[in-house]
């Protein structure tokens, strides 16, 4: 060897050590964002958990996390777009119930297969409540109860939509109290809440995180919390059980999905990032301020309270004849 090519060596070697040293990082780091597509409107609940949690996990994902709106057809829309992405664990839905555990309960025929999720974690869960109109003259649960006995098929209740789950948790109510209302179906939260405070319908079975600041400035008023214990954002509220009306168990959940075929490797590093931004004190009060209580839950514990809400609401749909079809 030359000495020209001695003198070159060294300097060529330690190039491609460090050529192949980038190439090893770059392979490490993941090479597309994290999106988590949301399959509903901007600025509810359903959008804005995963917003908050996104700010606290880019520290994570070094190409970005992005949160996305793909709306339409009950969340049908987002649902089938991630549903069909990548399995590679960089495009996620963030969904609530809809396409994950009713929709196919609902619909006769999905462009996707809802029991073919890969489920990821629940970020939170939030109790759906018995809002009421300051117009009905009720003035706490049994009464209200008694008035809709005495005037069937008079009573009006708003829902974010035909199948929602505002819609199959009045029902579950009316099938469980004997009682008759007429459905007025809205598209979404906000004009089912405006047309309650205006006095336009008479009831509506929200979620607490849109209907606790209404209630709390005495636009409209907040009889129970359909879960097993009272909320923490609004604790004197009681619950249906308290007020001996047993069976009324009404959630939302908000959950994180892989595509079919997602390696459990990439869900698993998902899960842990989702758990440990969850642990964040910062977060936790910024999702109990939604009304919202934060959960991080394994893939299998999500798996399993996934399959029991579908069976639940499954039942429900079937006993009231709720259908979109």
């Amino acid at each position: 060897m030359s000495d020209k090519l001695r003198r070159i060596f060294p300097f060529f070697f330690m190039a491609c050590a460090a050529g192949l040293t980038l190439s090893n990082l770059a392979v490490a780091q993941p090479a597309k964002p994290l999106k988590l597509i949301v399959p509903f409107p901007a600025g509810g609940t359903a959008d804005v958990l995963p917003r908050l949690l996104a700010e606290k996990m880019r520290a994570q994902f070094p190409a970005g996390v992005l949160v996305e709106n793909k709306v339409g057809a009950g969340g049908n829309i987002g649902a089938d777009f991630v549903f069909k992405s990548d399995p590679d664990g960089s495009i996620l839905l963030a969904s609530p119930p809809g396409p994950v555990a009713i929709n196919h309960h609902l619909y006769k025929k999905l462009s996707f297969d809802p029991t073919r999720w890969q489920p990821v974690t629940v970020m939170a869960t939030v109790p759906n409540v018995l809002a009421v109109s300051p117009k009905v003259p009720a003035k706490n649960l049994a009464e209200l109860i008694a008035y809709l006995k005495a005037n069937p098929g008079k009573v009006s209740y708003a829902s974010q939509g035909n199948g929602s789950t505002s819609h199959l948790t009045a029902s579950m109510f009316m099938q469980l109290t004997g009682t008759e209302m007429i459905h007025v179906p809205y598209k979404g939260t906000a004009p089912a809440l405006v047309d309650l405070m205006a006095g336009t319908v008479d009831i509506f079975f929200d979620n607490l995180s849109s209907s606790m600041q209404f209630h709390q400035t005495g636009k409209i008023r907040i009889f129970a919390v359909a879960d097993d214990q009272r909320s923490k954002a609004l604790p004197q509220i009681p619950t249906f059980s308290e007020q001996k009306l047993t069976g009324m168990q009404a959630v939302t959940f908000f959950s994180i999905m892989a595509p079919p075929g997602t390696p459990i490797a990439a869900m698993t590093n998902i899960y842990k990032s989702v758990s440990e931004a969850l642990s964040n004190s910062d977060i936790k009060q910024k999702f109990l301020e939604q009304g919202a209580e934060p959960r991080g839950w394994s893939p299998e514990q999500t798996a399993k309270f996934v399959r029991d809400e579908s069976e639940k609401w499954q039942a429900v749909i079937k006993n009231t004849n709720v259908s979109l079809d």
